[in-house]
């Protein structure tokens, strides 16, 4: 028997979840499912971030403690194609099926596991997309002379720095010391060593 995680949600207090709820358990029934646990935000915005019941029931997918996510609709996961492709993903690398009521959408199903696919290759061309835009911002950044990463601290920081770590003294004792970063502590011992 699959086990069901059911996720529920409405955007306004004055809202209820009751009627969600009530038909995908009755979904659930039909297909044979156990439900496991409803996983419920009240008065929370699909694209809000913070959604305290959503990231429970990540934390059951990533335990396998369900088989099948059943929600509503799609907007109920999330409003950006983003939010949602990331959750599909989620659900994809544990081996969990997703149902969703109002799209008809199964992923147990040969069709399912056809959207399912096609969703996974929209979401690598987004992020194809993504690191193409970074890195051609990045080359224009580079081209017109800007600075990248973090400031570099002073000479006068750095010589203190190489004063400590030649009294043997480690990297993070060093960065407390000088008041500086770990990072800013490797650095320097890296072009000392260099």
């Amino acid at each position: 028997m699959k086990r069901v995680g059911i996720y529920v949600r409405v955007s306004t207090d004055g809202q209820s979840v009751a009627n969600q709820q009530r038909e995908l358990e009755a979904v659930a029934q039909r297909h044979g499912w156990e439900v496991v646990g409803i996983f419920s935000d009240h008065g929370v915005s699909g694209t809000n971030e913070q959604r305290p019941a959503l990231t429970k029931l990540l934390h059951a997918v990533a335990r396998k403690d369900v088989d099948v996510v059943a929600a509503w609709s799609v907007d109920r996961l999330g409003r950006s194609l983003q939010q949602l492709l990331a959750f599909l993903e989620e659900l994809k690398a544990k081996g969990v099926d997703l149902y969703l009521h109002q799209q008809g959408v199964d992923t147990s199903t040969p069709a399912g596991k056809a959207l399912f696919q096609m969703l996974g290759v929209f979401a690598e061309f987004e992020r194809s997309l993504i690191v193409e835009r970074v890195n051609a911002g990045l080359r224009r950044a580079r081209a017109q002379g800007k600075c990248l990463g973090r400031p570099r601290v002073g000479l006068d920081v750095e010589a203190k720095i190489r004063r400590e770590l030649g009294k043997g003294r480690g990297i993070k004792a060093t960065a407390r010391k000088v008041g500086v970063g770990v990072g800013t502590v490797q650095r320097v011992k890296l072009v000392n060593a260099g």
